[in-house]
């Protein structure tokens, strides 16, 4: 028996969200990308260093950041800090995704506002999880985000309603 359900109403269409791939190692690129792409859940982009994941970023702001730790020119705490000290992409969640695995690499990835740390070589379903973790968890505080901002300005409205009509009050 086939159950169908109706759409809900005023439910918006989900656009796929974007993931930014970080990592100079060629072969780590050509093992992600199918993992994340056989979803059909997300959009992917790649940069080979920080330095490139910074100006990509401009172009295109992706909802996760998958981040190596060392990678020539800017590596991955250096790039996290920079990414996590501007307004614009402070708020997306970065996954460490490094063969480095020593509790000093895992405190530091936290330090500078890693939100999750994987180990290489990783396990697919276990990276996927965590991955919609946090995708799940970014989506929840930009809505959130996005009331609080609606909440204020039916604040003002309301307090400029609110002058005018203390304003009128006392004109009677």
């Amino acid at each position: 028996m086939a159950i169908h359900s109706k759409p809900a109403i005023g439910k918006m269409n989900i656009k796929k969200q974007r993931i930014l791939i970080v990592d100079d190692t060629v072969t780590n690129i050509q093992v992600l990308v199918p993992i994340l792409m056989g979803t059909g859940k997300y959009e992917i982009n790649i940069a080979n260093n920080g330095r490139q994941a910074l100006d990509l970023m401009k172009k295109v702001k992706p909802d996760l950041v998958l981040l190596d730790i060392m990678m020539p020119e800017l590596n991955g705490y250096e790039t996290c800090k920079i990414m996590k000290a501007d307004d614009n992409y402070k708020d997306i969640p970065v996954i460490f995704l490094t063969a480095k695995n020593e509790v000093e690499d895992l405190v530091e990835a936290f330090e500078v506002g890693g939100a999750d740390y994987v180990k290489k070589p990783f396990n697919a379903t276990e990276l996927m999880s965590r991955v919609k973790t946090q995708l799940e968890l970014k989506l929840s505080y930009d809505l959130i985000k996005s009331h609080v901002k609606a909440l204020a300005e039916t604040e003002e409205e309301l307090r400029q309603k609110l002058t005018q009509m203390e304003s009128e009050l006392e004109r009677a």
